[in-house]
């Protein structure tokens, strides 16, 4: 994780920093991108579906960070079941900067089609769409109820994906 100072607050003022002191080392955007679009929550999914080759202690100790930081929480379900993690509101807000990060990554970096697909979406379907999946994960990881939504956004991308899948098999 960055470097804070020795108190545990940031090393300025300054917003970005204090985000960045937080968010900006290579893998934790990757682990909060996999929980929050890859319903991914235990520390083996995390590792084997993560499509950048995270190794076992770099995704430890982010985990760890995650936890410290409070984008993550982490339940205690005793001896020989799987932890799991779960979204705070902090890491549930970060969605529109997800959306954001892709779509610039989208316009400005090499990406492959299956994997573009997810920024395509969200950029289309803006605020109003990452409102949704917002409350979708408050539900799913605060315990939030939302009512129903017509349409899960998390459907709405696998869909898209599987949509993509079956058109490259044509």
């Amino acid at each position: 994780m960055q470097p804070v100072k020795d108190d545990g607050q940031p090393r300025s003022g300054c917003a970005i920093n204090a985000a960045i002191e937080v968010l900006g080392d290579r893998w934790s955007l990757i682990v909060l991108r996999d929980i929050v679009f890859g319903d991914r929550r235990h520390f083996r999914e995390l590792h084997r579906a993560n499509e950048e080759g995270i190794a076992t202690n770099i995704l430890s100790a982010r985990l760890k960070d995650l936890v410290a930081d409070g984008l993550l929480t982490r339940d205690h379900p005793g001896p020989g079941r799987p932890v799991t993690y779960s979204l705070t509101e902090a890491a549930i807000q970060l969605v529109p900067v997800l959306a954001e990060l892709g779509w610039w990554g989208l316009r400005h970096r090499p990406t492959t089609e299956a994997l573009r697909v997810r920024a395509e979406i969200l950029h289309d379907g803006g605020r109003p769409m990452w409102e949704d999946l917002m409350a979708e994960l408050r539900a799913q990881h605060l315990g939030v109820d939302i009512g129903g939504l017509e349409t899960s956004v998390r459907d709405q991308l696998a869909q898209a994906a599987a949509e993509l899948a079956d058109r490259r098999l044509d």
